[in-house]
């Protein structure tokens, strides 16, 4: 077997037990930094994954994250999140984790091994074309994430695999390979570690910019989020007081008459005559605010 990269001792963790608590400290930080890094050189293939993200999201289709251990609560924590942020209908994210819900509380090794359960899962959500599946494992050779790949792409689904080595076997059964390399673990091979941060870097990027390229954010607004508490409410009207450059008291109150969509309440803010005039706007314009604020302009601007 090839040695991997996620397992190799890192060059100034000799002696660590036998230093400072600051120095381990800044030792951990440092790696932590240098793992960050590493996603810079990995940007052309994220930026392909994105595309294949929001393309089957556009298109009506799901998304599938299917990882173990460290690597899963990664995955989990970024598909747990699209829905609030993105207003990405939570029916069709879905998170295959080695272990099931128990690997929330017990994040036993055994279940990564199962590469049949994969297959299994990845039936159970009707995965098929049209959809994508991203599988994430450090080693990129994780029995579980391989079997959810070789499923996915039997049953005609965009696959992307997130791996931390070089030649990972995951990259053969992708469609897009995103190599992330970090540097050697502090700690060898605990990739919850730098791994797991450039992992969980690479998948918000990656998510960010599929919702940026389905419309999902206006000049660095999050103008699709679902608003479903106190402090979500007040942001939404923070939002479209901003875009539409009007008075939070107004701001609220289009809100209200949208039925809490930001998009609704900007272009009412700009002049849409109703709620379904608004709505035409943004059937037109694929949901994506700008080309609706510009055709809601040009047409105010021909009755002048």
């Amino acid at each position: 077997m090839a040695p991997r990269r996620t397992e190799a001792v890192h060059k100034d963790a000799q002696g660590i037990d036998a230093q400072a608590p600051e120095s381990i400290l800044r030792l951990l930080a440092d790696a932590q930094a240098d793992a960050a890094r590493s996603v810079h050189a990995a940007i052309p293939e994220i930026a392909e994954a994105a595309e294949k993200v929001a393309a089957s999201l556009a298109a009506g289709g799901r998304l599938v994250y299917a990882a173990a251990g460290s690597s899963g609560l990664m995955a989990l924590a970024d598909a747990l999140e699209l829905p609030g942020t993105f207003g990405i209908p939570r029916e069709r994210v879905f998170i295959l984790l080695a272990g099931g819900a128990e690997a929330l509380v017990n994040l036993a090794g055994a279940p990564e091994d199962d590469s049949a359960q994969a297959v299994r899962d990845v039936a159970a959500t009707g995965l098929g074309k049209g959809d994508c599946l991203i599988a994430i494992s450090a080693s990129g050779s994780t029995p579980f994430a391989m079997g959810a790949l070789e499923e996915a792409r039997r049953r005609g689904a965009a696959t992307i695999a997130i791996a931390n080595n070089s030649g990972a076997p995951m990259f053969g059964l992708a469609e897009t390979s995103v190599l992330l390399a970090t540097p050697p673990e502090v700690v060898a091979g605990s990739t919850r570690m730098g791994a797991g941060t450039a992992q969980k870097i690479a998948l918000n990027m990656m998510s960010t910019l599929a919702a940026i390229r389905l419309g999902h954010v206006h000049d660095g607004y999050m103008v699709n989020l679902v608003a479903d508490n106190i402090k979500l409410h007040e942001r939404a009207a923070r939002i479209v007081a901003a875009v539409a450059g009007c008075e939070p008291g107004e701001a609220q109150a289009l809100l209200e008459r949208s039925g809490g969509s930001v998009k609704i309440a900007i272009l009412l803010a700009a002049g849409a005559a109703s709620l379904e005039a608004a709505n035409r706007l943004l059937e037109g314009t694929d949901h994506k605010l700008r080309p609706a604020l510009s055709k809601l302009e040009g047409s105010r601007g021909s009755h002048q």
